[in-house]
């Protein structure tokens, strides 16, 4: 039952973050004049619908997206180049135009989107990219500045009795103690101070450690409000190198680089903290760094999903998923039974979901290829870079950019588009990525 519970909240979310896209696209085109003619949320057959002033309101049945329908996005024939592309794209091209001049009322040609100046088509196109941002940062500061976030903190809550043997994480009879047990460490103590330096966070003063190995430093603990220092010998422990980014290193032939590291032998005691109200802008701003990188390797990730999906190789954790996948983390949130993960972590846990589908959503939205958001973007500053290139020489000021032209790239996007979700879905449902 919290299963469901958990997908339906992520739906409701979904919807409610969807419509508010394309308020970012139906508010400003509605101030700068344009004929909305329709705003659906969802897709397909229609569910319920409220005729406004001007514009149909409703709910359409398949939950996947929705839009705005601004009248005249494509320049009638007459204010254009010819078109001599022949065939079949030549047919495109013509349907839409046809279509986009029909939506055109009597009297109401000044009303078209295609009149707007391109910095209003730029914030008419970008409104529901932004919203969505403007989305996932409220979410993701909900939840570290009121909820808080898991964080390390320089309390020890536990010392491994032994250094384990390389590749394990299991203490057996032949490992020698760890250097935490040989100085004396306590659960409980909190570390003040790491071979001279003072230190105010747990990965500092892990990073000082890693660096002193073979050596024997200092550490400082505060122990039931006393000062007390330990010498410490950090055991030699060699583990897979990695970049700034977390990433593996790896050497000219693949293979994983090692290096050397002193080991302790102590955990830190995880505590839900109130993070500042920065945070959430911070942290949306490094997802959004991550979130492009999948976008720039989407197809080599798509590959690998494939390959997964039909038994070829495992599914990479961090794999790319779909509205299944992405229902199924909800599920495990909301389901999950762990001591100390109550209802107020999975509401933040769930908000943080929410938050980065909404991230994804701006970041993929702003892809400048048509039918996105971002292709329309990249058309409007293309007829600034031409009315301005003709202002510089002199001339009048260019014909409209001709949205039509892209039809056919735009259907073979769509194309590609729900060829991706058929297969995102299927390997959701047969490898599935889990968070558990």
């Amino acid at each position: 039952m919290a299963t469901v519970i958990g997908v339906v909240v992520l739906i409701v979310g979904l919807l409610v973050s969807i419509a508010l896209h394309e308020v970012g696209h139906m508010v400003p085109a509605k101030k700068f004049g344009v004929r909305v003619s329709e705003y659906f949320v969802g897709f397909g057959p229609t569910l319920w619908s409220r005729q406004g002033k001007e514009t149909e309101y409703g709910l359409k049945a398949i939950p996947l997206g929705g839009y705005v329908k601004l009248v005249g996005m494509i320049p009638p024939e007459d204010r254009v180049k010819p078109v001599k592309v022949k065939g079949w794209p030549g047919r495109l091209i013509a349907d839409a135009r046809d279509v986009a001049v029909e939506d055109i009322q009597p009297g109401e040609d000044h009303r078209a989107f295609y009149h707007l100046a391109w910095w209003k088509k730029v914030i008419v196109m970008a409104g529901g990219p932004f919203v969505n941002l403007a989305l996932a940062i409220v979410m993701f500061t909900l939840t570290l500045s009121l909820i808080g976030a898991p964080t390390t903190t320089l309390t020890v809550d536990e010392v491994v009795p032994c250094v384990p043997a390389q590749g394990s994480v299991e203490c057996s009879s032949g490992d020698p103690a760890s250097p935490a047990v040989e100085a004396g460490l306590q659960p409980g103590d909190t570390i003040v101070a790491v071979d001279g330096e003072d230190v105010t966070e747990w990965d500092q003063a892990t990073a000082i450690i890693a660096d002193a190995a073979g050596e024997t430093i200092p550490v400082v603990v505060d122990r039931n409000g006393e000062t007390v220092t330990l010498d410490v010998s950090p055991a030699e422990r060699e583990r897979t190198a990695t970049d700034s980014n977390g990433q593996p290193l790896t050497d000219s032939d693949g293979n994983p680089q090692t290096e050397v590291v002193g080991y302790m032998g102590m955990y830190s005691d995880v505590q839900v903290l109130q993070q500042p109200l920065t945070a959430g802008t911070v942290l949306a701003w490094d997802y959004l760094g991550q979130t492009m990188k999948v976008i720039a390797t989407l197809p080599e990730q798509l590959y690998h999903t494939t390959r997964a999906a039909f038994g070829l190789e495992e599914r990479d954790a961090s794999s790319v998923i779909g509205v299944v996948g992405v229902g199924q983390v909800a599920g495990e949130i909301a389901s999950a039974d762990v001591e100390g993960y109550g209802i107020v972590q999975k509401i933040g846990d769930m908000l943080m979901l929410l938050g980065g589908l909404n991230l994804a959503l701006f970041a993929f939205n702003m892809i400048p290829l048509v039918p996105l958001d971002g292709g329309h973007i990249a058309s409007a500053l293309w007829q600034a870079i031409k009315n301005g290139w003709a202002r510089v020489r002199g001339l009048a000021k260019p014909a409209p950019v001709d949205v039509a032209r892209m039809m056919p790239f735009a259907y073979g996007m769509f194309g590609f588009l729900m060829l991706m979700g058929v297969i995102l879905i299927y390997a959701d449902i047969v490898a599935p990525v889990s968070v558990t």
